[in-house]
């Protein structure tokens, strides 16, 4: 469910992506929007998907299962309390700072006033989606706490149509332009958080909120997220820090990099976060319980969708890289040389999607353990693995015209190094203890890939992307695809995969 509802956003999100870049293309503007979205989305990332859930999560089921409800009632308000004010000052700062902060992520714009400007113009009014979306995110992880996965999978759908809505209504009405899709970010926070509340009102947990940084729970969530703050989101840090070097290099290196991450972040987006959100509350259940082999059970089978989904999908992007450019993003104010060059960055993207995947879903184990100081340790390790190949790859690569594809690379390497050693880590520890028919089930999933990739590239070699209608496009694309998974799927049964193989087993 939660993966269907999150399809149905990234789809949403991927006609918002095709909008932008039809209407605006790849240029200083756009570079600028990037950057005032992407400095407020961290921060998103680092509450919505890291530190405040991975923190707030295992303290609520711990609370719940031992607590009176007339004192986890209590708990929730004082956390909605002294959460809201500590993200009302967050968000007047980045507002009251954003002159700093566009200096701080973009140094490469101090060179271009105009863009210096729009940049912070930018900043200032999508800053306030950090406390909506924060927000959103703590009734989110009450409404998962207790069953409810729909809404708080859908809500993300809202921002994508707030987005489109601005993009096509509001952007003719406004000077720049691109001012419109800014106003439509913040619109479309305010809307996730209006729709969570009548779930919560069914549950009965929506109290009115108070301030008390002195109770336990409150605490206990502070202690967790100092370390969860760095470590559940290091793959964010690293894409920030990729963007400020991509600042450096050639204009329209930002926003490549942009459309070629959000091709990545589709699969990583309904499988990646839907796996870690659907497992971190049922690991935090079977570790309260003491059940460590039903948490190893738990983490086997979503280890077991990881590779599933995450292999084919890897062969996918970096085989399919120009195809998919040119014929999604390639129109109108979108040139045939932004569609080549964003190309180049999603193969190196796609060489790191099964590190960003196994991250999204190794975290949740250690959060369930409420062991935040690990994946903070090793994300240290990693962001200083990005930064020294992010620095040398761009500088290698920025002649030839790969400087963005360097910086995607060493986002890949720093993931995958990251996701490694937090298996690694739960292996050592006994955490994690590998059941299934392993062996059986690599052969399966090598032999699938291998034909797979075949027809891929033999697919997509019958016509020149670049030149090709659309619909020419559109139609070999989609022959790839489905082709594609057509034989993936087909040679995983052939060889004796079932479903029943893939659901989750109580340990």
């Amino acid at each position: 469910m939660v993966a269907g509802f999150t399809l149905l956003s990234r789809l949403l999100g991927f006609a918002r992506d095709l909008l932008i870049a039809s209407l605006f293309g790849a240029n200083g503007g756009t570079d600028a929007f990037f950057v005032a979205f992407k400095i407020p989305n961290f921060l998103r990332r680092l509450f919505a998907e890291g530190a405040f859930s991975q923190a707030f999560i295992p303290v609520l089921s711990q609370t719940r299962k031992t607590a009176h409800p007339e004192d986890l009632q209590h708990f929730v308000s004082r956390i909605t309390g002294s959460f809201a004010l500590v993200l009302f000052l967050l968000t007047a700062f980045g507002v009251l700072l954003s002159p700093f902060l566009v200096w701080l992520f973009a140094p490469g714009f101090r060179d271009h006033p105009d863009q210096f400007a729009l940049t912070q113009e930018l900043l200032e009014i999508t800053f306030p989606y950090l406390f909506f979306i924060a927000m959103t995110a703590l009734a989110g992880g009450l409404l998962n706490t207790f069953g409810f996965f729909a809404v708080p999978a859908f809500t993300p759908a809202l921002l994508n149509g707030a987005m489109m809505v601005a993009a096509v209504w509001l952007a003719p009405r406004m000077e720049p332009p691109i001012l419109a899709l800014a106003i439509g970010v913040s619109i479309g926070g305010a809307l996730q958080l209006l729709i969570q509340i009548p779930a919560l009102l069914k549950i009965g947990l929506l109290d009115w909120p108070r301030i008390d940084f002195r109770h336990p729970g409150v605490r206990r969530i502070m202690t967790l997220m100092t370390p969860a703050l760095f470590g559940a989101s290091v793959t964010q840090l690293n894409l920030l820090i990729n963007t400020f070097l991509a600042s450096l290099l050639t204009t329209g290196s930002i926003s490549w990099l942009y459309y070629s991450d959000r091709l990545v972040e589709f699969p990583l987006g309904i499988f990646g976060v839907g796996l870690g959100t659907v497992i971190l509350p049922y690991l935090s259940k079977k570790q309260s319980a003491g059940d460590l082999e039903g948490f190893s059970t738990s983490l086997d089978w979503a280890v077991r969708w990881w590779l599933l989904i995450g292999t084919p999908a890897t062969l996918a992007l970096i085989i399919l890289a120009e195809p998919l450019m040119f014929s999604l993003f390639q129109h109108d104010q979108f040139t045939p040389e932004d569609a080549r060059m964003a190309s180049r960055s999603l193969m190196a993207y796609g060489l790191g999607l099964m590190g960003f995947l196994g991250v999204k879903i190794m975290v949740p184990a250690f959060s369930a353990q409420e062991d935040l100081k690990t994946p903070a340790l090793i994300g240290i390790y990693c962001v200083g693995i990005n930064v020294v190949f992010s620095v040398s790859l761009a500088l290698w690569l920025a002649p030839p015209g790969w400087g963005h594809a360097g910086l995607a690379l060493s986002a890949s390497l720093a993931a995958t190094a990251n996701a490694i050693l937090l298996g690694a880590t739960l292996v050592r520890r006994g955490a994690y203890r590998p059941a299934y028919r392993w062996r059986l089930f690599g052969l399966r999933l090598l032999a699938a890939n291998i034909l797979m990739a075949v027809f891929l590239m033999t697919q997509s070699h019958h016509i020149d992307w670049s030149t090709a209608s659309n619909s020419a496009r559109l139609i070999a694309l989609f022959w790839c695809v489905t082709g594609g998974l057509g034989v993936f799927l087909v040679t995983l049964i052939a060889l004796g995969l079932r479903p029943r193989h893939l659901l989750m087993k109580e340990g």
